[in-house]
């Protein structure tokens, strides 16, 4: 009886230590597989990203458009008959 008990002992630390030495570094790999495939999903994508750009961009051009159009409207209104701009009140700014 006492043979049997040391062999399962012996059987049972043969088996862990064996299963540890192996198990070990397949299960650290998955972690740092699992970690990276976690981090992926958390940050945006470059399409995300160069989408919210791109509407970005498509609004600055528009504002610019239409600064553009008034600068050249008042140019216009200028030249065209000074004498408006002369005999026009003067208003205060409103902030």
């Amino acid at each position: 009886m006492d043979g049997l008990a040391m062999m399962i002992v012996l059987c049972t630390l043969i088996l862990t230590t064996g299963g540890v030495l192996i198990l070990r570094p397949i299960s650290k790999r998955l972690g740092v597989f699992l970690d990276a495939v976690t981090q992926a999903k958390l940050r945006a994508t470059p399409e995300v990203e160069l989408t919210r750009i791109r509407e970005v961009l498509s609004s600055i051009d528009g504002r610019l458009d239409q600064i553009e159009e008034r600068q050249d409207f008042a140019e216009a209104l200028i030249t065209t008959d000074p004498k408006l701009l002369a005999g026009a009140p003067v208003r205060p700014e409103r902030n």
